[in-house]
């Protein structure tokens, strides 16, 4: 793959985490902030403390949830699109679209459900602050791990490929992660800071709805890139997008 091709699948990678950015904000705002404002509710009622608000919460909710999924969708977008240059004729022989949507699934698993079953986000007043630095550790430490070792699980498959097929060495790559990662979960520290009388009901909407924006930004942005892609690296003869035909010379 040449330098401009990269580079046109770069820009429209960037364009693609946009347009699923605005989708998973959308997403955000109307199922994940009435949650952050319920759990707000509930730190406020009882915290006997009471902070002054650098930026408001009116300001966070709009603007600076816009910013923060926006700058996230670009980014991701760029890093997943030269991921996909890499991948793509690497892990079978699928079309740009197929690849666009299989690398975002699976990026969807590694880098977000795996370390999200171990340590699963939480709302404002779960948590303690002094731990803040643990849990953040803990939880890139089961994101890189989850990352590298669906790498390692792509390249058994490729290995067992020609002698299992590719229907079982897929399964058997699948099961070799999956079993890695259950070792992962049993040996990591569990972190477990909930406090008793916090609304489980709440809890689980506030989970539900992150991984929601997650599954919309991911699956959004599989689903255009991969249209993109394919536009790019497959164009269509101009006289078939237009149905017209060409007379045969006599």
């Amino acid at each position: 793959m040449n330098s401009a091709t990269v580079r046109n699948l770069l820009v429209r990678g960037m364009l693609a985490g946009l347009a699923a950015g605005v989708l998973a904000l959308v997403v955000a705002y109307l199922l994940g902030e009435p949650s952050v404002d319920r759990a707000i509710g509930f730190e406020d009622a009882h915290s006997h403390e009471h902070e002054m608000e650098v930026v408001s919460r009116s300001l966070q909710s709009t603007a600076g949830l816009a910013t923060g999924v926006l700058v996230y969708g670009v980014a991701f977008g760029g890093i997943a699109a030269l991921a996909y240059c890499f991948a793509l004729g690497r892990v079978g022989r699928f079309s740009p679209r197929a690849t666009a949507l299989l690398l975002s699934v699976c990026a969807l698993v590694a880098v977000y459900v795996v370390p999200f079953l171990k340590y699963p986000a939480n709302p404002p007043s779960v948590g303690d602050p002094d731990t803040i630095g643990r849990r953040t550790t803990l939880y890139f430490l089961m994101m890189l791990l989850s990352v590298l070792l669906a790498i390692a699980a792509t390249m058994v498959g490729k290995r067992l490929a020609p002698s299992l097929g590719a229907w079982w060495a897929t399964v058997a790559a699948v099961a070799a992660f999956v079993v890695v990662i259950g070792v992962a979960y049993e040996f990591l520290p569990v972190v477990d800071e909930v406090p008793k009388d916090f609304p489980a009901a709440l809890l689980w909407r506030f989970r539900l709805s992150a991984l929601a924006i997650q599954t919309v930004l991911w699956g959004g942005f599989g689903l255009l890139f991969g249209e993109l892609a394919e536009r790019l690296l497959n164009p269509k003869p101009a006289n078939a997008a237009s149905g017209q035909t060409i007379p045969a010379a006599h």
